[in-house]
């Protein structure tokens, strides 16, 4: 494993190899605004969810009729990548297919993703390209997670999530299994604002499916504010284990399998296709701005 520096004026950053994943993220004044990644608590700090986002029925992958074992949010969080490029500001990491990834995931693929930094952002791009001759399937999520309280000596009842939009009245639930049931539970924001209690993630994450947003920011009295915005993703989830020191902020491209649904991979809810030689892109920002 490697871990890489990128800086500006206004953040620094760095990222490791092991998982492609994000591993600090730094204010000028050193204030860290990423999780710790604690191995006590949660040991990852910002993941990404590749090739599916949540889980497959049974952990069961159909394609063509061929039945393949892949774990809650894939394999890419777990493997080794590669570096690309590395500038002052930026670095890419690249992870492609391989043996291992085809005897549970059978599709060739590139993935890229490029760190910059950009004064007060950091951008995140994902760049998924097909190099087969048939159409690729999958679902990519991302999943930093910040730390919660922002401040040591804030309330973590002071905390404080902030929608661009209104949002839809109820959300989905997901079920002991992790794939999406015929249930509902009433949206807890109140005029786009969602107050942070430990007592929202006691069933799971909160998943907001479609999202009418393009941003979110997350701030506490006296802290930076963190604005979270993305393009090209389309589900929102929002994250802790009750207790914990972060709350994760997860813009998603495609979700877990509605709990009714065990067919082919192709035909799963919540999967995009990539055609032959093409290459498809998603990002998300983190911008901090003044408290």
């Amino acid at each position: 494993m490697a871990t890489y520096s990128i800086a500006g004026d206004l953040l620094g950053a760095r990222v490791k190899t092991a998982g492609g994943e994000l591993c600090s993220l730094q204010t000028a004044s050193r204030q860290e605004l990423l999780w710790s990644g604690d191995p006590a608590v949660w040991e990852r700090q910002a993941p990404t969810l590749f090739p599916i986002v949540g889980a497959l029925k049974g952990d069961r992958l159909t394609h063509r009729g061929t039945t393949y074992t892949l774990p809650k949010h894939g394999f890419a969080r777990d493997r080794e990548w590669t570096l690309k490029r590395l500038t002052a500001h930026s670095v890419t990491l690249r992870l492609r297919d391989d043996d291992e990834t085809r005897a549970c995931y059978p599709f060739p693929f590139e993935l890229c993703v490029t760190y910059r930094i950009d004064e007060d952002k950091l951008r995140v791009q994902y760049d998924l390209r097909n190099p087969g001759e048939s159409p690729l399937y999958a679902s990519l999520g991302a999943h930093p997670a910040f730390r919660w309280p922002i401040r040591d000596d804030a309330p973590r009842d002071a905390h404080r999530m902030v929608f661009e939009k209104p949002e839809m009245a109820f959300l989905p639930v997901a079920d002991a299994r992790g794939l999406l049931g015929a249930s509902n539970q009433p949206s807890p924001l109140e005029n786009r604002e969602l107050k942070l209690r430990d007592d929202l993630f006691v069933e799971d994450a909160l998943i907001f499916n479609p999202v009418e947003s393009r941003y979110v920011r997350y701030t506490c009295p006296g802290s930076p504010v963190i604005e979270v915005s993305w393009e090209g993703f389309h589900q929102l989830g929002i994250w802790t284990r009750p207790g914990a020191g972060f709350v994760c902020i997860e813009p998603w491209r495609g979700y877990a399998s509605p709990a009714a649904f065990d067919g082919e991979f192709s035909e799963k809810p919540g999967v995009f296709q990539v055609g032959a030689g093409a290459t498809t892109s998603c990002a998300y920002t983190v911008r901090v701005l003044p408290g």
